[in-house]
C-alpha cells in the first residue's frame, strides 16, 4: 500500500506543477516599469508643454520629471508582487492582483507622504485590480472560450433570441411582402366584411385556378 499512496502523492505533485508554471518575477517588474516610465513621460511632456511660461525641454526631467518616476515604481512594484504572489501560491487568479494592487497604490500613496493615503491608495487599487481581473480582465467583459466554435456560439444565439414568425406577424400585422398561408382569403373575408363585396382571391398557382 506505500508504494502506491507514493505513486499517487508523486502523480497529484507533478500535475499541480503542471498547472502552474513559475514566472521570472524580475524580468516582468522591469518590463512593466518600463512601459509604465514611458507612460509617465508622456504625461511629464504634455504637462511641460501646457505650461504657461516658456520652460526648455530639459524641464520635462527637471521638473516634471517625478510623473515619470512615480509611474515607473507603481508598475515596478505592482507587477513584482503579482508574479511573486503567485509563484508563491502557485495559482493565477484574483488574489494576486489585490495584492499586487495594495502593494503598487501603497507607493502611488507615498507622494502625500500620509498613512491615510498610503492606506486609502492601496485599499482603492487593491479593490480596483481584483474586481478587474475577477471579470475577466478585459474592459468589455470575460474573454470568448476558445475550445467553441465561432459559428456554433452565432447560431446558439440566434435561436436563444429568434422569434417565432407567427409572433412577428400578429405583432405588425401581414402585408407588406409579410404573407402566411391563406393571406387571400382572410384579406377578401375582411373586404367583405368592410365593404360589403366580394373579392376573388388571387391564386399564385395557375393549376388551382
Amino acid at each position: 500500500m506505500a508504494p502506491h499512496a507514493g505513486g499517487d502523492s508523486s502523480s497529484s505533485s507533478s500535475s499541480s506543477s503542471d498547472k502552474y508554471k513559475p514566472q521570472d518575477a524580475v524580468h516582468a517588474a522591469l518590463t512593466m516599469g518600463a512601459l509604465f516610465g514611458t507612460g509617465g513621460l508622456f504625461l511629464a511632456a504634455v504637462k511641460t508643454s501646457l505650461e504657461k511660461k516658456h520652460v526648455g525641454p530639459w524641464a520635462v526631467f527637471s521638473k516634471h520629471g517625478n510623473i515619470a518616476a512615480t509611474f515607473t515604481a507603481v508598475g515596478s512594484v505592482y507587477e513584482f508582487s503579482r508574479v511573486a504572489s503567485a509563484n508563491l501560491r502557485e495559482k493565477n487568479d484574483h488574489y494576486n492582483n489585490a495584492i499586487a494592487g495594495a502593494f503598487g497604490g501603497a507607493v502611488l500613496g507615498l507622494r502625500a507622504g500620509r498613512i491615510p493615503a498610503i492606506l486609502g491608495y492601496g485599499a482603492l487599487m487593491s479593490v480596483t485590480s481584483a474586481v478587474f481581473e475577477y471579470t475577466g480582465g478585459r474592459i468589455q467583459g470575460a474573454g470568448r472560450n476558445p475550445d467553441v466554435d465561432e459559428f456554433e456560439r452565432k447560431e446558439m444565439l440566434r435561436k436563444r433570441y429568434r422569434r417565432p414568425v407567427e409572433e412577428t406577424i400578429a405583432e405588425i400585422g401581414e402585408g407588406r411582402s409579410i404573407k402566411l398561408p391563406g393571406y387571400d382569403e382572410r384579406r377578401a373575408q375582411r373586404l367583405k366584411e368592410a365593404y360589403g363585396f366580394e373579392v376573388k382571391p388571387v391564386c399564385a398557382d395557375p393549376e388551382r385556378a
